[in-house]
């Protein structure tokens, strides 16, 4: 019997260890299958999931044809192949692979900064030479939309089935559309990024198909999946404090909970004022909750301490994908 629900993440390459890298944090390893059946994998915990090992651009396509019910890729895939927000959901963006879908041009075009520039460019080639500058990309919704916004049509585009960024040294195109991390290989192309060039600013995104078969034990599996991520995510941006707050208890958890975002996980019975509290405190404002605890001359030492998960009472992402699904 086949698992109700689908997830494709990526099969090869720095996404792919990223990807399985962020799982695993979760305490969600991923096992590859071995011989014929190598591109299926299984997640430790979850049964009820059959994981796809599939190409980046696989993913989206896949996730836009409804054949799986969630995918992690590339934000600039999904959005180059789907424009339509009816057909693919972006959950959440991950903390990693990070990279900008950008207009590049040669360094030697001195006098080229910006879209405006580049629209005179356009307009001076089309005069002299009587047929429209060339850009060359694999971003072809992308660079259209992006180029009509700007109010740029004396061009014409030439899709780049290799290395993009050699296409103007080879003569296949004058300016390039193309997604880069630090820069480093347009520079070494001497190619440049105009200022206001940046079409996207891509990273890997968890997202949902929403023409698949979505059953009631996938919409189960799913949340399942997506609660623990969430909770792990939120675990390593919290700390839990413990101390003991004494008789103006009340007082300091109103300031801790306006100034620091502090939350109560347990309390001291009532009869015991000067017993210990929990408190889950955002990473970030740590600072400033030991700062209202110092003011308030709590009893004791405050420690601070990692945890593993935080499960919310109603967890966002789950919000998110429960809207987002057809009903």
């Amino acid at each position: 019997m086949s698992a109700p629900l689908i997830l494709a993440v990526p099969s090869k390459g720095r996404l792919q260890e990223q990807v399985q890298s962020y799982f695993a944090d979760a305490g969600l390893p991923m096992k590859q299958a071995q011989g014929a059946r190598g591109y299926r994998a299984t997640l430790m915990g979850f049964p009820e999931i059959d994981v796809r090992l599939l190409s980046a651009s696989e993913i989206a396509a896949s996730l836009i044809a409804g054949d799986i019910h969630l995918g992690v890729t590339g934000e600039d895939l999904i959005r180059e192949a789907a424009p339509a927000a009816d057909r693919v959901a972006l959950l959440k963006p991950l903390g990693f692979g990070f990279a900008d879908v950008v207009v590049a041009v040669p360094q030697v075009w001195v006098d080229v900064s910006t879209m405006a520039d580049l629209d005179d460019v356009c307009a001076a080639f089309f005069q002299r030479h009587r047929k429209r500058l060339r850009i060359a990309t694999k971003y072809v919704s992308l660079t259209r939309a992006f180029f009509a916004g700007a109010g740029i049509w004396d061009y014409r585009i030439v899709e780049s089935a290799g290395a993009t960024e050699g296409a103007p040294a080879s003569g296949a195109a004058e300016a390039i559309v193309d997604i880069t991390t630090t820069g480093a290989t347009l520079a070494a192309n001497n190619l440049k990024t105009l200022e206001d060039g940046t079409i996207l600013q891509s990273r890997a995104q968890l997202a949902a198909g929403l023409g698949a078969a979505w059953t009631a034990e996938a919409r189960q599996a799913a949340r399942k999946l997506i609660t623990r991520l969430a909770a792990r995510e939120k675990a390593k941006a919290s700390l839990v404090l413990r101390t003991r707050l004494g008789a103006q208890a009340d007082a300091v958890l109103a300031k801790l909970a306006a100034a620091a975002g502090a939350s109560v996980l347990s309390r001291p019975p009532a009869d015991n004022a000067d017993g210990e509290y929990s408190l889950l405190c955002a990473r970030q404002d740590l600072m400033n909750a030991l700062a209202i605890l110092r003011d308030a001359a709590c009893h004791g030492a405050v420690t601070a301490h990692d945890t593993d998960y935080v499960f919310d009472q109603d967890d966002p992402l789950v919000a998110a994908l429960d809207a987002a699904l057809p009903r």
